[in-house]
């Protein structure tokens, strides 16, 4: 994969088929169909926006059979409908389930979250990703090394079966605020060792948060650090946790800085999760992991949220 990798998240999606309701009500479409799973959410949205009931069909790789899964029936022939899927790609689900259709005298339009340079079709309606990689959201796992080891071994998911989906979690945590308590920045202000001696000395929390498969500590300390912190990993039973340490000559001390180093290491890693312990880290780190599950981790009340960083008035 050399393409940059392209996030459609929930809310791009949200947006997008937003911005097509005038030409979709226009359509008068008389039944919205999604290609299980991956067009089940657009077609749900499509539903939401045009008032059109939505039905689905599940599709094998297998075999490239195509079955209506729905309890409503088959639109009789000459109906107008539109057929959704996340992606126009290079496979045969898209079009093996538009000859379906119109096998049944259906008259089929498309529609598909995307469409890059090696799609077989171009739908009627999709987001333009060629030049890139398309990444959407019930596919986060297949960044990790579980995930595409098991892909490979079962024959790209043809000759076994898959785990579900969150089994394939993985995560990265933050180190301050996560294990330990955080020193308050005006220490290291006042006396930058006495608050590096008060930080070795530091009992780790009773308390951590409710957490996956950790791959890796990932932290915001610098590199100069390292001896001294994996002394106190070692010391409190985390020693064997592989720990990143932040480059300051490929990232400064500044939040941006820190929240991009998390992040690009993270997604290095193949996660699918970060715990981080600082609110505006959090929101930073979600910005330029659209797709990641960022958690801010309240280690006072014990308290997990999940962040988003959906830009305000951000056009599609």
């Amino acid at each position: 994969m050399n393409e940059p990798v392209l996030p459609i998240s929930y809310e791009h999606m949200d947006r997008w088929v937003a911005s097509l309701q005038s030409a979709l009500l226009a359509e008068a479409f008389s039944s919205i169909i999604g290609v299980l799973r991956g067009g089940a959410p657009l077609a749900l949205m499509v539903s939401h926006a045009t008032g059109v009931e939505p039905s689905f069909l599940r599709y094998r790789r297998a075999d490239r059979s195509v079955t209506w899964d729905s309890s409503l029936p088959i639109p009789q022939a000459g109906s107008k409908v539109l057929l959704c899927e996340d992606i126009a790609g290079a496979g045969h689900t898209l079009k093996d389930c538009l000859s379906f259709l119109q096998r049944r005298g259906l008259q089929v339009k498309t529609l598909t979250a995307g469409y890059h340079d090696l799609s077989r079709l171009r739908p009627d309606y999709g987001i333009d990703g060629r030049g890139y990689f398309l990444l959407f959201p019930w596919e986060r796992q297949v960044n990790t090394q579980a995930y595409r080891d098991h892909w490979v071994s079962t024959g790209c998911g043809r000759t076994g079966q898959m785990a579900q989906d969150h089994e394939y979690d993985a995560y990265a945590i933050d180190l301050d605020g996560i294990l330990l308590p955080d020193i308050p920045d005006q220490h290291y202000a006042a006396d930058l060792q006495a608050a590096l001696c008060e930080r070795d000395q530091l009992e780790p929390f009773e308390r951590l948060p409710p957490l996956g498969l950790v791959k890796a500590i990932i932290t915001g300390r610098p590199e100069m650090d390292r001896a001294r912190t994996q002394a106190w990993l070692s010391r409190h039973g985390h020693g064997e946790t592989p720990m990143i340490m932040r480059d300051p000559q490929l990232h400064n001390d500044s939040p941006e800085q820190v929240a991009a180093h998390k992040a690009q290491a993270t997604l290095r890693l193949g996660c699918t999760h970060f715990v981080e312990s600082d609110p505006v880290q959090a929101i930073l780190i979600a910005q330029y992991a659209p797709l990641l599950r960022v958690i801010w981790w309240d280690a006072r009340n014990g308290l997990g949220r999940l962040i988003g960083a959906l830009g305000w008035g951000q056009q599609v």
